[in-house]
């Protein structure tokens, strides 16, 4: 049961003194004690009753809801009857806390509270345990080798009515009850508060409120027989784990129903080892093909191991594909905290001490899968390898211009479509959840090649992934990505100049320009780039800005007089609109 519905019982003499926000607290047990440290006989959800026996001075009241709070209790309860209000230093203490607080009126005697709570909790238990262990049974023996995570999710369904929907660490369902969806938006938002609740040690399962709805993210880890080692730093797996949505509030489930969805999740975990280990064959021919090409092996080596391939990655086919190659690298902060990466990073390992290649694979992998498509073996035609810190994934295409066969092998019919990767569209739907994964000490960063259609060409297409990852990596953002066309730019080259020749360069052509702009609210930055912005067109500049071309005319003058520069001339243009893109 809940503290809220405590406070809504009038027989109880119940007044709230602190903590409303806390009152969605579940309750499991009542303990009354007024002992001054009752820490050995608290597990943990109990409302604590206290007639303040313990309480000699103001400075007993911080130690003792300390030791309340550290036990995880629901609540508190103090009784009026021994000092008549309850004292200020106890309400602060509680709130400093966050242990909801409680005054009993002298009238309601401990025993009422206690048996009132007593028989609710029985009540929901005892309407709970019956079946529990019957239930129990049939999902251990009815589970994912009779027919995938989808049977856990129905018995979820027609036993416990409970929608439940399986995810990956971005946000995609992996598998979902009957014809129940969960919408795109709303799995990327639940994957992001779990990655974010693991991220700070919380323990699950982990609350969220999406559009209104109240959802319980439970972690899907395999801890039985056979499973391998725990990591020791939760950065190892925090972006690869699967978890279990479940449209429900946890906090008030009993322990029975707690463990059943304990064994589901384990249950999930053993099919997601087994599609783990189906994994293993792309990831070998990417690793034959990868170095093979970073050895510089003769070109016709690598297409015969490229026709090995093609028909586990991209069955049905018919012909040689175009490939793409895309570089991850995952990089965390060191043992002090200071964050990995920073406008010059992507070069150097992990300061962490943690293994970045196997990361940055599995969720490479991740990224590759289409987030339209819906099931565990939708990530069947990827291939990923890792070496060093980085993954790098060989991506078959159909020839370009050419219809992509759909999920049977055929050709699909409409228009042609290009089905090259783009940097940007890859990231766009799981920036979100994995930034908070990454929280404030990892960051992703993430190259695309151009498409290839050779074997000569793997070898560049591979050079020019890395060099594009090292160009999002030289951005700012926890999850940056860059691709192919982005190096034959400016782009390339602004973010390699160190800092202090971006900052002694822009301080000394806008400077003057942004005090000038301080002091009389000219707006000489915005005209400047509006100009440029309008190749140096006198008569579209002024329509835009919606000025008079003999009021830009002054405007340009301004500049040119403040920054010794004529925008008439090519060279000061470009140091211009240079100086604008690194501010």
């Amino acid at each position: 049961m809940r503290l809220r519905a405590l406070l809504e019982t009038d027989a109880l003499g119940l007044r709230l003194l602190g903590g409303e926000d806390e009152l969605d607290r579940s309750v499991r047990g009542v303990m009354t004690t007024d002992l001054r440290d009752p820490s050995r006989y608290l597990s943990g959800g109990e409302l604590v009753l206290t007639g303040l026996a313990w309480r000699r001075d103001a400075a007993d009241s911080e130690p003792f809801v300390r030791i309340l709070a550290g036990a995880g209790v629901a609540g508190l309860a103090a009784g009026e009857a021994e000092l008549g209000d309850i004292p200020a230093d106890l309400v602060e203490a509680c709130a400093r806390h966050r242990l909801p607080l409680f005054a009993v009126h002298e009238t309601v005697a401990f025993a009422t509270i206690t048996e009132h709570v007593v028989r609710q909790v029985s009540g929901e238990r005892a309407g709970d345990l019956a079946a529990v262990v019957d239930r129990h049974r049939r999902l251990m023996t009815s589970g994912p080798a009779g027919g995938g995570p989808e049977v856990v999710l129905d018995l979820l369904g027609t036993d416990l009515d409970l929608h439940a929907w399986v995810l990956s660490p971005t946000g995609r369902q992996i598998a979902g009850a009957g014809e129940t969806s969960l919408p795109g938006p709303v799995g990327a938002a639940l994957a992001g508060h779990h990655l974010a609740a693991t991220r700070t040690g919380r323990r699950a399962p982990h609350r969220a409120t999406v559009d209104g709805t109240e959802y319980s993210l439970f972690p899907i880890r395999n801890t039985g027989r056979g499973a391998l080692p725990a990591s020791r730093d939760v950065r190892e797996s925090v972006l690869s784990d699967w978890l279990l949505a479940v449209e429900a509030d946890a906090s008030d489930w009993p322990p029975a129903r707690l463990d059943l969805l304990q064994g589901v999740t384990q249950l999930i975990a053993v099919e997601r080892d087994r599609r783990d280990a189906a994994r293993t064959v792309r990831r070998r021919l990417a690793q034959e093909v990868l170095e093979l090409v970073q050895t510089g092996a003769p070109p016709a080596e690598i297409a015969a191991r490229l026709r090995v391939a093609a028909p586990v990655l991209l069955p049905g086919l018919g012909s040689a594909p175009h490939w793409q190659v895309v570089v991850a690298r995952v990089e965390w902060g060191d043992a002090e905290g200071r964050a990995a990466g920073g406008a010059q990073a992507g070069s150097g390992a992990s300061g962490s001490g943690i293994a970045g290649g196997p990361v940055a694979q599995a969720l490479l992998e991740e990224i590759l899968v289409d987030p339209a498509v819906t099931g565990p073996d939708s990530a069947d035609r990827i291939a990923v390898a890792h070496t060093g810190e980085e993954a790098v994934a060989l991506v078959p295409l159909p020839a370009v211009g050419a219809p992509a066969p759909d999920r049977d092998g055929e050709r699909a019919e409409g228009p042609d479509q290009d089905p090259a990767l783009h940097a940007d569209v890859l990231l766009a739907a799981v920036r979100e959840p994995l930034s908070a994964g990454l929280a404030d000490d990892g960051r992703l960063t993430l190259g695309v090649s151009a498409a290839v259609h050779s074997p000569e060409g793997l070898r560049g297409a591979l050079e020019e992934a890395r060099h594009a990852r090292r160009v999002a990596a030289a951005r700012p953002g926890r999850v940056c990505a860059a691709g192919h066309h982005e190096l034959a730019s400016h782009v390339l080259l602004l973010p390699f100049v160190p800092d202090d020749v971006r900052r002694a360069f822009t301080a000394r052509l806008l400077d003057p320009l942004r005090d000038y702009d301080r002091r009389h609210r000219a707006e000489l930055i915005p005209t400047l780039e509006t100009f440029l912005d309008c190749d140096g067109s006198w008569t579209r500049c002024a329509t835009r800005l919606h000025l008079h071309v003999n009021t830009l005319r002054y405007r340009v003058g301004r500049i040119e007089q403040l920054t010794g520069r004529d925008l008439s001339r090519l060279e000061d243009k470009l140091d211009f609109f240079l100086a604008l893109r690194m501010s």
